[in-house]
């Protein structure tokens, strides 16, 4: 997995959070968040009461677990802001479900949520309610692309949003298992079981 910019971390670990939530029901704890922080090649630099920061060669995370919320600021190491992003995921007792959402910092640049929809599992069931179009990156000799599993593509699909860049909103040109985003220049790789 390449961490490059803070969409790199941001949404694998937004996928690992709800996974986490649909096998225990309940948010990971910060000794939870440290150890998968630190399993993705990010060294932790500061522990303190509510904080945990890490770093890795090209990002930098903020991890705030506090009130039974979840906060993890993402942002270049650079110090640029303008594509940091928030990955914030709470307990809803109004709509009786967890939410994982990947917020921009940067309204301008993204127009709608990272990930298509947030994450939404319901607190009964722990069954997925959303659609999100989330996975990890890799980069090949074609560029730098999502990785999604059939699953993920599959909800997608029936959601009938597949040409939606889940990067930025653009519009996708799909070739095979692979599509293409000329707005942010990621791509979607499917990759079947």
């Amino acid at each position: 997995m390449k961490l490059y910019e803070p969409i790199t971390l941001a949404m694998p670990l937004a996928k690992w959070i709800g996974n986490f939530i649909m096998e225990r029901g309940h948010l990971p704890s910060g000794e939870d968040v440290r150890e998968t922080m630190k399993s993705l090649g990010l060294e932790e630099i500061c522990l303190d009461k509510g904080l945990a920061v890490f770093r890795g060669r090209f990002l930098i995370a903020l991890v705030f677990p506090r009130n039974g919320n979840l906060v993890i600021d993402v942002i270049s190491s650079s110090g640029e802001l303008s594509d940091a992003l928030e990955v914030v995921a709470y307990h809803d007792k109004k709509i009786e479900a967890f939410v994982v959402e990947i917020l921009p910092t940067n309204d301008l640049e993204y127009e709608g949520n990272i990930g298509i929809e947030p994450i939404i599992i319901d607190e009964e069931s722990l069954e997925l309610e959303s659609s999100p179009v989330l996975g990890y990156f890799e980069e090949d000799e074609e560029g730098m692309f999502l990785v999604i599993d059939d699953e993920t593509y599959e909800r997608w699909n029936e959601a009938d949003d597949i040409h939606t860049c889940p990067i930025c909103g653009g519009e996708l040109a799909w070739r095979k298992e692979k599509a293409y985003c000329a707005d942010c220049g990621y791509g979607v790789k499917v990759v079947r079981k």
